[in-house]
């Protein structure tokens, strides 16, 4: 004990901490899956189908065996039993169509990249090498890559099914056909969100390391979900839970497309109980384009109804959403996901939507860097432009006459949910002041006056979205496989340290860092003297994991519960040593004090070392300062904010150059604004990519012609403009620390940013839509497409065009009422 007065500690929570796990990584000190090895290794490869669909006749992997160093090899038949089929832990409806989807075909092949054999051997180079002497025989069968034929079900992708449905998911409130009867003006529009491949700065891995006597294997993967995929391990192969172990070591990026549960993983712990050795799988960056999840994909018919004076009447969504050839994990609950998030921040009266599953000959899609929430915003925000466009508003007055104010929070949106807490106002006014609102639409003007062939555009998107992907009882009811929840615990050791077990697993996102703050504040302990053990089912139990932004508001708050709860407890073990009782004990900055008594003090790590000795507590107690805490949450997190994009378009040659992007979003109370700026920073960095640079493209072959990064465009960091950066911030309600997610936020808000700046740029000239990514040749496409013929080599000469155009030949439409057409109404 000490009865000698500390200084006030400062609070770690909101101070810009370096990340504690950048030393390691900048300094080379990293575990990546592909670094570990084991002795005995073996390595296996595996034969990928180069066709889209076909009958498999014939696998001879004889000659294969004959290469050096070849230990093995099998096809899908030989390991169908002990491989089962890949789970999908989210059946959206009752009738979803969810066929067989066996790590190894054994019948047939449905995409190109699907596997058909694996080679095993004690090189990766030469089983490798081996795959190209394995003799397969196909029949070639046709491949469908457009949703809207497969829809015809003229080419089944799953011949035993009898369609390419994979469900019909509605969703409706309110009265949409009065909404739709009786306004004045109804825009409707066709949107394309293109096919993405996630690319992850470390390849997918996986090493299974079994211990062959006990039955017991370890599994160490570059995945986001080490719990689920015990699970899913488990489930699929038979294996007890209780004899896996999982570790994600350090994980280099995920996006989405390591919240999976991949063939690789399942053929390895197969082959690896199978031959009783070490089995290590890593693939290249063009096996992985093409088996490694896609992401969005969609098809977006939207229609917006709305009165004379901008009103929101209601919103209809029809949506075509591409499953790939098979369903994984949760490829079929993505875009119902972005069903509630269509109506966004604004009010309306009627909101319908309806989601097509569609499965094609392609690579299977699942989630993608905010998963289903940057395609809904992307559509919402689109069709906010296009109906001022039709109403000759301007389209930042069109969005503030419809948005919820401050006031009316907490408030229900029509597609059900409540959104606690917000300010859309006060982040627009800060986007629009660092912006320079005002200039920047004065410059515009004056380049259209001049008829300057450089164009100024101004693009706006105001967002927001719903993070945490939780609680688990609101999963439940769509269906989804597993709760929302997260674990964590909390141990003050013998010394006075922190030791910190969390449930969610960083793959970048700085946990260590943040959950350090937390802990510390909680416990008045130093933020250097926090531990965070997180990756490892081992050491780590019980947990959902890291997705959807979730882990702050969830895992986070887990955290800081799990620590108060440990105060509680020394609480009552300091009252026994301060010969106090227990209701006159107060805590501050990791001091127990006497109330009217402050010279009677301890510390909490006093208080630690004393538990550890055990020599004088009370009886009704246990000599132990930890404790667990599983957070089931109330309701989603919502954060939100502005964000603002100028871009110059060149109408002769196409080119769309960002010059300035502000965004000013409301992520509630900020733990480490560092790394905020960071998730920020990255999250818009991927959002300009869909919008400028990234596509995958499949010919009507069903090959993938951007398998490669030669032909798929991930842009770097010179292709990137400066990002302005600032933030508002409204404390979520919804948990004690006011905390609203963040990882997704940039991602969700830029693309329709960017977009609605190139087409403001050129509407004038007859453009309405240009299909992403807006690549110099659509927009210099979309722009002939628009000019009458009359004036093919002078765009600046252009006029307003009715309806308009869009680069790929679509067309939108707009129409306005009279009283007959709106049945007498006025």
């Amino acid at each position: 004990m000490t009865d000698v007065a500390e200084p006030a500690r400062t609070s770690s929570i909101g101070q810009p901490l370096h990340r504690k796990e950048d030393a390691r990584l900048v300094t080379g000190q990293t575990r990546w899956t592909d670094n570990l090895s084991a002795p005995g290794t073996l390595h296996m490869a595996v034969l990928r189908s180069p066709m889209a669909h076909a009958k498999i006749v014939n696998t001879d992997t004889s000659p294969a065996l004959e290469q050096p160093g070849v230990i093995a090899a099998f096809t899908g038949t030989d390991l169908a039993d002990e491989l089962g089929t890949l789970p999908c832990a989210w059946p959206v409806t009752d009738d979803m169509v969810h066929p067989d989807h066996p790590p190894l075909a054994t019948d047939e092949v449905r995409y190109v990249g699907d596997g058909v054999a694996v080679v095993v051997g004690r090189d990766r180079y030469a089983v490798a090498d081996a795959l190209e002497h394995i003799v397969v025989d196909y029949d070639p069968l046709p491949a469908v890559v457009d949703m809207e034929r497969a829809l015809t079900d003229e080419v089944l992708v799953h011949s035993d099914k009898g369609t390419n449905t994979a469900f019909v998911w509605p969703f409706s409130a309110g009265d949409i056909d009065d909404a739709f009867g009786s306004a004045d003006v109804v825009v409707e529009r066709r949107f394309i969100q293109q096919r993405l491949i996630p690319t992850a700065i470390e390849p997918r891995a996986v090493l299974v390391e079994p211990v062959a006597a006990a039955g017991e294997y370890t599994v160490y993967s570059a995945t986001q979900v080490p719990h689920i995929l015990r699970l899913m391990l488990a489930l699929t192969t038979g294996i007890s839970e209780a004899k896996l172990r999982v570790v994600a070591p350090d994980v280099g990026g995920g996006f989405g497309s390591k919240l999976n549960v991949y063939a690789e993983e399942v053929i390895a712990l197969v082959l690896a109980k199978r031959l009783g050795r070490p089995i290590k799988w890593t693939e290249s960056r063009s096996e992985g384009y093409q088996a490694t999840i896609h992401g969005r994909d969609q098809i977006q018919d939207i229609a917006i109804a709305a009165d004379r004076d901008g009103r929101i009447r209601g919103l209809k969504v029809d949506l075509k959403a591409d499953m790939g050839a098979y369903l994984q994990l949760v490829t079929p609950g993505v875009p119902i996901l972005g069903a509630f998030m269509f109506p966004a921040i604004y009010k309306m009266d009627a909101y319908d939507f309806r989601c097509t599953g569609v499965f094609t000959t392609k690579t299977p899609t699942d989630a993608y860097r905010g998963a289903g929430r940057p395609e809904a915003t992307y559509a919402i925000e689109r069709i906010m432009d296009e109906l001022a466009a039709e109403l000759g508003t301007d389209p930042m007055e069109l969005r503030k006459r419809n948005w919820i104010r401050h006031e009316d929070f907490p408030f229900e949106t029509i597609a059900g949910l409540t959104y606690d807490s917000g300010n859309y106002e006060a982040a627009t006014e800060r986007a629009m002041e660092l912006f320079g609102w005002d200039d920047q639409r004065r410059e515009q003007a004056e380049r259209r006056d001049r008829g300057d062939h450089v164009q100024l555009g101004i693009g706006i998107s105001t967002y927001t979205e719903m993070c945490g992907l939780a609680p688990s009882r609101v999963l439940g009811s769509l269906s989804y496989g597993a709760g929302g929840w997260e674990a964590a615990s909390v141990r003050v050791t013998p010394t006075g340290k922190v030791e910190v077990v969390t449930g969610t697993s960083p793959h970048g996102q700085g946990h260590v860092t943040a959950w350090s703050q937390i802990a510390a504040d909680a416990l008045g302990v130093s933020f250097d003297d926090v531990e965070v053990l997180h990756g490892d089912t081992k050491i780590a139990p019980s947990g959902m994991d890291t997705y959807g932004s979730r882990s702050l508001v969830v895992g986070g708050i887990a955290v800081h519960k799990a620590a108060e709860r440990v105060v509680e407890k020394a609480k009552r073990f300091a009252a026994h040593l301060l010969e106090a009782s227990e209701e006159d004990i107060e805590f501050s900055d990791g001091r127990f004090t006497v109330r009217g008594s402050p010279e009677a003090a301890t510390t909490i790590q006093d208080v630690a070392l004393a538990v550890f000795a055990a020599h004088d507590y009370p009886e009704e107690l246990e000599p132990d300062l930890s404790s667990n805490y599983v957070l089931d949450p109330e309701n989603f997190s919502f954060p939100h904010g502005t964000h603002l994009c100028a871009v110059e378009v060149d109408t002769e040659t196409g080119r769309a150059t960002i010059r300035r992007y502000v965004c000013v979003d409301d992520v509630g109370k900020v733990i480490n604004p560092q790394i905020v700026e960071g998730q920020v920073h990255g999250g818009v960095a991927q959002g300009i990519a869909q919008a400028l640079y990234e596509e995958a493209v499949y010919d009507d072959d069903g090959n993938l012609t951007t398998g490669t990064l030669v032909d798929y465009y991930v842009p770097g960091a010179p292709d990137l403009p400066a990002f302005t950066t600032d933030r508002t911030e409204t404390p979520a309600t919804s948990n004690p620390l006011g905390v609203k997610g963040v990882g997704e936020a940039g991602t969700i808000a830029s693309t329709p940013a960017v977009i609605n700046a190139i087409i403001d740029a050129v509407r004038h000239l007859g453009v309405n839509d240009i299909r992403m990514p807006a690549s110099p040749e659509r927009v210099w496409r979309a722009l002939r497409e628009a000019r009458p013929a009359h004036t093919q080599d002078d765009v600046s000469g252009l006029g307003e065009e009715a309806g308009g155009t869009s680069a790929d030949g679509l067309t939108g439409d707009a129409r306005q009422r009279g009283p007959s057409e709106r049945g007498g109404q006025q």
